[in-house]
């Protein structure tokens, strides 16, 4: 096997992109990466009936997103390809021939109807197949073969005694072998199954180190046996622990999408940053030695480590998610922030030409995901119709009669302004407040009900005007003083 520590992110293109899969693919970049190794990314159709157009893409586009940068790959090549199952379908059936010459595979001839009525007859519930075939004389296999009976190839499981195999997570694990079924290698169309174009992918490959789910761990053994009837080097297997949701009565159960969306793509959909994302799922099962949560890339893979990965099930809080995703926000300067949110300021804003940095100004610190923002922001595109009872705070001290006051003073005093501007209209106001000798708010919360029509803003009464720009403030300004005359 190569001295090169090499890990591969094998998925079927059956559909979007659950975050179960995604934090595989994440720990198999972050071993490699960690340990000066190679990540591979190859694609299992083998199941064609299950393929879903688009479905590559979405695989390729999670990865883009993610920044998990494959090393070899479909698209870009190695010397390991084709990297894609459907391409490599010839080379699968002599090494199950190879088996059967050694004999530790067979030809099952049987029927789908005699399958079908094996199972309705058996008092088990997924009871497996009685092995019916596996000793047929030879001659009998030749007749079937030479009249082009159709056929699947079985593994031959040993009936006694039990396979042994060493887990980094979960330590040494032991399953009886009477309890592992003679399963399928070649399918009766000729493609591979999953586990056994797995075992042959991963080996013809050089894959050093196989990542999983904690829900392979039952099929590890059938592996294996594979390996040992090749006479192959068995991998280093990490199977990682389960990803539950928390139910509304307290409980969790596996992660489903009653929980909330669990696709990576959806949640990008609902304004969640990838990198938050990339960060959050990291923690999902795995221990940093310093405690510390925020981690970019880069950091993540010079500081993960396999001893780190939990045997516990991990419970995936959106709540834990949102705070992640506001703290990315919070660190993302005006410019970064205003190029990734545009999409969703677009959508509440959509005649105005404002600027959006002052705006992702104003955002920063008060959003925790990007779908907040629309509804955030949509006073600028257009002011709500407001009760003027808005007008009274007893925090500012304002009432009906001095608001009046306050917009008539402060609508001069901003008209005559030369230039327009945060800081200009900062300190417009500010005097006014002390040449009325008024407390600041008292000024400010007539003016930011005038310019915005609600109570809680992203950004005061100042940042409002600025953005607003001269006309369209001193207009709203007039409207608000108008409603309480």
């Amino acid at each position: 096997m190569s001295d090169i520590i090499r890990t591969r992110f094998a998925p079927s293109p059956t559909g979007f992109m659950h975050v179960g899969n995604l934090r595989t693919a994440l720990y198999e970049y972050l071993i490699a990466k960690s340990m000066g190794g190679t990540f591979v990314l190859r694609i299992e159709d083998t199941d064609q009936e299950r393929k879903v157009e688009g479905a590559v893409d979405i695989i390729y586009n999670t990865l883009r997103k993610a920044g998990l940068q494959h090393d070899e790959g479909p698209d870009i090549g190695g010397e390991y390809g084709p990297y894609v199952q459907s391409e490599r379908k010839n080379m699968y059936l002599p090494y199950a021939k190879q088996l059967i010459d050694n004999d530790k595979a067979y030809y099952c001839f049987c029927t789908k109807e005699r399958l079908d009525m094996l199972r309705e007859n058996s008092d088990e519930p997924g009871a497996g197949y009685d092995r019916h075939c596996r000793d047929l004389p030879k001659e009998e296999v030749e007749r079937l073969l030479a009249e082009g009976t159709p056929y699947v190839i079985r593994q031959k499981m040993p009936l006694s005694g039990t396979t042994t195999f060493e887990d980094a997570v979960f330590g040494s694990i032991s399953v009886e072998n009477a309890e592992l079924q003679d399963q399928i290698l070649i399918k009766a169309d000729g493609y591979p199954t999953y586990n056994f174009a797995n075992v042959i992918d991963d080996h013809t490959m050089n894959i050093t180190h196989v990542v999983r789910g904690c829900e392979y761990l039952s099929s590890t053994p059938k592996y294996n046996l594979l390996y040992e009837a090749f006479g192959w080097e068995i991998p280093t297997y990490i199977h990682l622990p389960l990803i539950m949701g928390k139910n509304d009565d307290g409980t969790i159960s596996k992660l489903s999408k009653r929980h909330g969306a669990t696709g990576f793509e959806d949640l990008v959909a609902q304004g969640y940053l990838p990198e938050a994302i990339v960060n959050y799922i990291a923690l999902l099962g795995w221990c940093p030695k310093d405690n510390r949560e925020i981690f970019t890339l880069q950091e993540l893979a010079e500081n993960f480590s396999v001893d780190g990965i939990s045997k516990s099930p991990a419970v995936f809080d959106y709540n834990k998610l949102e705070w992640f995703n506001g703290e990315y926000i919070k660190a993302m300067t005006d410019e970064q922030l205003a190029e990734v949110a545009e999409p969703y300021f677009r959508q509440a804003i959509k005649t105005k030409p404002l600027d959006f940095v002052k705006i992702a100004a104003i955002l920063r610190q008060r959003t925790t995901v990007l779908s907040q923002i629309p509804e955030k922001i949509a006073f600028f595109e257009e002011q709500p119709d407001y009760d003027k009872e808005l007008f009274v705070n007893k925090k500012s001290k304002t009432n009906l009669e001095n608001s009046a006051v306050m917009l008539k003073e402060a609508i001069s005093a901003l008209q005559a302004l030369s230039e327009w501007n945060h800081d200009t209209i900062h300190d417009c106001l500010m005097e006014l407040a002390a040449h009325l000798e008024v407390k600041n708010g008292t000024v400010m919360w007539p003016v930011r009900i005038a310019a915005s029509g609600m109570t809680v803003t992203p950004g005061g009464a100042v940042e409002i005007l600025d953005i607003l720009g001269r006309e369209e403030s001193l207009d709203r300004l007039n409207k608000g003083l108008a409603k309480l005359s």
